[in-house]
């Protein structure tokens, strides 16, 4: 098939987004050692709307004059711009060896259907899918904006009847406003995605997509066109301004295009003429909404507007509409079921919840731990959030070339601010298999921070299908088999902003073959990496498989606090994918555990009964003597366990912090030499595994019933664990000899407080397994274990080798493709 027809039939939702057709269209690629979900799998089904834009089924859509051609020739990417896509050849960015494979199985899906990231009609270009970015591509401007980013402005007092607030602590929004309760507006009804401009024949077009869209009659967008020099005032009541020759404004289904009028007071017969009285332009604007796509499509016809040679200022808002008034909705003190919040002390609070064509949007910057919490930008809003309290938007706007649109070039501009960046830190956006509703919902969050306990079924408090997550890509450029990659996850009440621009994320990401770093949303704050908020962490690894080379055999991973309790759970349920693990301030279970009672999050949620399944995966582990969080009791004998079991470990414990200190600090040097470049090993000849029913969520695929060259482990009584540990004689080696364990003392110099963090380190090593005569033999003690199926190539071993097994009852040992089965 010719390209410009593959372009064209990608453009119209009958081919699949391979590798192949993005590149040749001008958008990123995607691995293609993935695989499709189970045909019956249908978590967030995207039914149209009823009646939509064709209330006739039977009826066939008109075609749209400006719509491309399936033959028309498409636009080909710039070349000197930097295309990240999967590793061709026989390498992948994703494990492609012989089964099992490591991991659950969402981690090797395709990405699936996201009607908001789909083109129709005249739209042709993939997104761009980095925050904070824009480019010309295909004739088309992008603009990709932040997700949940729908703040409003900072009015110093936030909505204190809103309980986000106190579920995000360390995530705290800049700015103040709430949205009203009813369920329309889903708590993120003004939040943009994407803005897009297109000259056609006849009109200039321009698509919003919006993040949650349930009623398009109560959200309003205004976008500024031209410069007027000075800021001009938004029309309905925005109180907000920006300069501007004319205000392109939708509301529901209605669009208007009208003059600006000046900010000063203008009298006109006698009287002031009201700002909103700008000129009318006629013909009026057509708007078309999708609901299932969650766009805006809005002409201007050339009559009432037409583009020149010469670039085009645009800015735009957007905000709530207030039906009944024809006007902006603005913010009051508290929100109510039809009025949002937030306004705190401001007299004219601004309109708008987002804004933009926001291209220096801070990061945050833990080395002013005060400006963290009181002048946040966890949610790149801060300098949104001080234009509104302001009511002055000029600095955020874009100059359009429609010059480069009529010449369809492409043209990421990433050596400017405004384009899309190549390395370094940067939020994407993925599409998620999961959407179990619309927008944000914090009524019922998943853990209570009184009793530090686990709602035990969760799903996140942001429900959408699109989330973003965080992501660092090295300077340097990748060895020919890929990247390295780095779980780094986040804490609890933070967000996947926590280590973005820090020295954490840069020197893991800068260390070494250079390592892509990895922080996912987790679907909120607190979801404790359970269920769709764990399953989040393995969509954005397969995201970034897709986006960038990796070497999957150079993998690690992270995370502090919380985000260091999942470091152990997902090393200990699918120790086969990591090569080392550093648990940062992390408790062994969910919320508190004080032995000998169990973590308040439930026993079931203990990692401590998991960690023989750490057995070829070194840990480190950062704790604090003093961490009023996190206690000493329940870190310690976790290493303790450790150390009994002989495994390679080292236990620092810092003596002059408490739990956030070493957030504060941003030093890492220690743990990134530790952590170096190593490789997974995957086909390990003794291998342990903890088999824990208690986490496993088949409807997300997040079940632990196999580890390197073990698969089908099914236990006995669904009530309490299963283990199960196989040593191949295969491979002519003895057991490693565990060295004494070594104390010292170190210190953590660097880093923000400028004093040396004292810490006490324990260790235990390994002495190389020296040689011994080979045997096709497999040794197999089990326990509570019903079923196991052994891969016996990878295990060194033949069909006819021999087993012996020690189990506390009846057990089934399968091996893979050789058709035998044995009962002990």
């Amino acid at each position: 098939m010719p390209f410009h027809n593959l372009c064209a039939l990608a453009r119209h939702g009958l081919l699949a987004f391979s590798l192949l057709t993005l590149v040749a269209c001008g958008g990123g690629g995607s691995g293609g050692n993935s695989a499709a979900p189970p045909d019956n799998y249908n978590p967030q089904p995207h039914e149209p709307p009823p009646g939509g834009d064709n209330p006739d089924p039977d009826k066939p859509e008109p075609k749209d004059p400006d719509e491309p051609d399936p033959g028309d020739q498409a636009c080909a990417p710039h070349q000197s711009g930097k295309l990240w896509a999967a590793p061709s050849g026989k390498h992948k960015s994703l494990y492609d060896g012989p089964a099992p494979r490591p991991g659950p199985d969402i981690l090797y899906w395709d990405a699936p259907r996201a009607p908001q990231l789909e083109n129709t009609g005249v739209w042709q270009s993939p997104p761009i899918l980095i925050s904070g970015a824009s480019a010309y591509r295909c004739g088309e401007f992008l603009y990709q904006d932040y997700l949940y980013d729908d703040r409003g402005a900072n009015a110093f007092l936030p909505d204190l009847l809103e309980s986000r607030h106190l579920s995000e602590i360390f995530s705290r929004a800049n700015g103040t406003y709430s949205y009203p309760t009813d369920p329309v507006y889903a708590g993120n009804a003004a939040d943009f995605v994407e803005i897009r401009v297109k000259e056609l024949k006849d009109a200039t077009a321009f698509r919003v997509t919006l993040n949650s869209l349930i009623d398009p009659e109560r959200v309003a967008f205004t976008i500024a066109i031209g410069d007027s020099g000075e800021p001009r005032p938004f029309p309905h009541g925005a109180n907000v301004s920006a300069p501007a020759e004319m205000f392109l404004t939708v509301h529901g289904y209605e669009a208007e295009l009208r003059k600006s009028v000046s900010s000063q007071p203008i009298f006109k017969d006698g009287g002031l003429l009201n700002p909103d009285e700008g000129k009318l332009l006629k013909p009026s604007p057509v708007v078309s909404v999708d609901l299932e796509r969650r766009q805006y499509d809005v002409r201007i016809p050339h009559e009432a507007w037409k583009p020149g040679k010469n670039p085009v200022r645009l800015a735009a808002g957007i905000g709530l509409w207030d039906k009944e008034k024809g006007e902006y909705l603005r913010p009051s003190l508290t929100r109510s079921a039809s009025k949002p919040g937030g306004a705190g002390l401001l007299p004219r609070p601004a309109a708008f919840f987002n804004v933009a064509f926001r291209f220096n949007e801070p990061m945050p910057d833990m080395a002013i731990a005060t400006d963290a919490l009181l002048d946040p930008a966890w949610w790149r809003e801060m300098k949104q959030a001080h234009a509104l309290r302001k009511g002055d938007i000029s600095d955020f706007h874009v100059w359009v070339d429609f010059e480069k649109l009529r010449a369809k070039v492409y043209d990421d501009m990433s050596d400017t601010p405004e384009g899309v960046p190549q390395t370094g830190p940067m939020n994407r956006i993925y599409a998620s298999h999961f959407a179990p509703g619309q927008g944000v919902d914090f009524s019922a969050s998943c853990f209570d921070r009184l009793s530090f306990t686990h709602s035990g079924d969760c799903h996140g408090e942001f429900l959408g299908q699109l989330q973003a997550y965080g992501v660092y890509v090295p300077e340097k450029e990748p060895p020919k088999t890929g990247y390295g990659l780095t779980l780094l996850l986040h804490s609890l009440s933070a967000n996947f902003n926590q280590y973005l621009g820090s020295n954490h994320q840069a020197q893991l990401g800068e260390r070494g073959r250079g390592h892509i770093v990895i922080t996912p949303s987790g679907r909120g704050p607190d979801g404790w990496y359970v269920q769709e908020t764990a399953a989040d962490t393995f969509e954005v690894w397969a995201d970034v498989a897709r986006h960038y080379p990796l070497d999957p055999d150079v993998t690690v991973i992270s995370g502090y606090s919380m985000g260091g309790y999942a470091t152990f759970k997902f090393a200990s349920r699918y120790p086969d994918l990591f090569a080392k693990a550093h648990a940062i301030v992390g408790p062994p279970g969910i919320g508190m555990w004080f032995p000998p009672g169990e973590p308040s999050g439930g026993e079931g949620s203990n990692t401590y009964y998991q960690l023989e399944s750490l057995r070829n995966i070194p840990t480190l582990m950062w704790v604090q003597l003093l961490d009023e969080l996190v206690p000493y009791a329940g870190t310690h004998k976790q290493a303790q366990r450790l150390d009994e079991l002989g495994y390679r470990y080292r236990f620092d414990t810092f003596k002059t912090g408490e739990h956030l200190v070493l957030a504060i600090v941003d030093e890492y040097g220690p743990a990134v030499e530790w952590l170096g470049d190593a490789v997974v090993d995957r086909n390990p000849y003794h291998v342990s595994y903890v088999v824990n029913p208690a986490m496993d969520h088949p409807d997300t695929t997040l079940v632990g019933d196999h580890a390197y060259w073990l698969s089908g482990l099914r236990v006995r009584d669904q009530t309490r664990r299963g283990s199960i540990d196989a040593i191949s004689l295969a491979a002519g080696l003895s057991a490693p000899e565990a060295q004494a364990t070594t104390t010292r003392l170190g210190f953590l110099n660097g880093g923000n407080l400028y004093l040396p963090q004292p810490y006490v380190s324990k260790e235990k090593t390994w002495r190389e397994a020296a040689p011994q005569p080979a045997h096709d033999k497999l040794r197999i003690v089990a326990d509570n274990l019903a079923e196991v199926t052994v891969h016996p190539k990878r295990a060194g071993l033949s069909c006819n080798a021999a087993i012996e097994v020690e189990s506390d009852g009846p057990l089934q040992v399968k091996l893979a493709g050789c058709e035998r089965e044995l009962m002990f």
